[in-house]
């Protein structure tokens, strides 16, 4: 029988909170599970980690001693050899500005406690297959005075190259890649999250706007009502 997800001996996943019982519970569950596990319990160390070992996917908790994980992660957003690793929070909050704000931070996806193994597997596989097939772009895009590197994950303008978190890079390339289509909500959060993963309708409105102030053009409009669409 043809398997439908990853073989997940491959990946490493670094596990990251202050409580040993959680990290004990998630470490014994993944593990069974075939992936490689690591762990680490502040955000310090989670950074030195994460240096050293590269795992395709960090779980993060986000209260945490010495430092937090909203900081770690933004520490880590800025180092080039974790553009591809992916981020998902661990935290007992749900309230929409919580996630908004893991979001701009640069996490990928957000589990609330208590963590039901079964469900953040399914949330692991969805992004490591939303990743796999992102990692897939070739294409490289140039339109409105800029250049989208798909390969390397950069945005050159003017001669100067650009560093978006990942979801943002992943948003600009979609709109980019079709000029002048309208890309409605839904379709932009099954293409760049995924069916599994469930964000705040506020989610996308903040990665646009982040968007539009980092790479300075005004070509990605709002379709009221509707969506977005990149106007070349």
């Amino acid at each position: 029988m043809k398997k439908d997800h990853p073989n997940f001996s491959d990946y490493k996943i670094l596990l990251v909170d202050d409580e040993e019982d959680i990290i004990e519970f998630l470490t014994y569950n993944l593990k069974k599970e075939g992936f490689q596990v690591s762990t680490a319990f502040d955000g310090t160390e989670a950074i030195e980690k994460a240096r050293k070992e590269l795992p395709h996917l960090i779980l993060m908790d986000i209260m945490m001693p010495k430092m937090d994980g909203m900081t770690a992660v933004e520490h880590i957003r800025k180092m080039p050899e974790l553009d591809n690793t992916l981020i998902v929070f661990l935290t007992a909050r749900s309230e929409d500005y919580s996630q908004i704000a893991g979001f701009e931070a640069g996490a990928d996806d957000y589990v609330t406690k208590p963590v039901k193994p079964k469900v953040l597997v399914k949330r692991i596989v969805a992004l490591l297959r939303r990743s796999k097939k992102t990692n897939n772009k070739t294409n490289v895009i140039s339109c409105a005075g800029i250049t989208i590197d798909p390969l390397h994950f950069v945005v050159i303008k003017e001669g100067k190259t650009l560093t978006l978190p990942r979801k943002e890079f992943d948003v600009l390339y979609l709109l980019a890649s079709k000029p002048n289509k309208v890309f409605r909500r839904n379709e932009i959060f099954h293409e760049i999250w995924g069916d599994e993963v469930i964000v705040g309708n506020r989610t996308i409105d903040v990665h646009i706007r982040k968007i539009r102030e980092k790479i300075g053009i005004d070509n990605i409009k709002t379709v009221k009502g509707v969506g977005y669409k990149f106007a070349d």
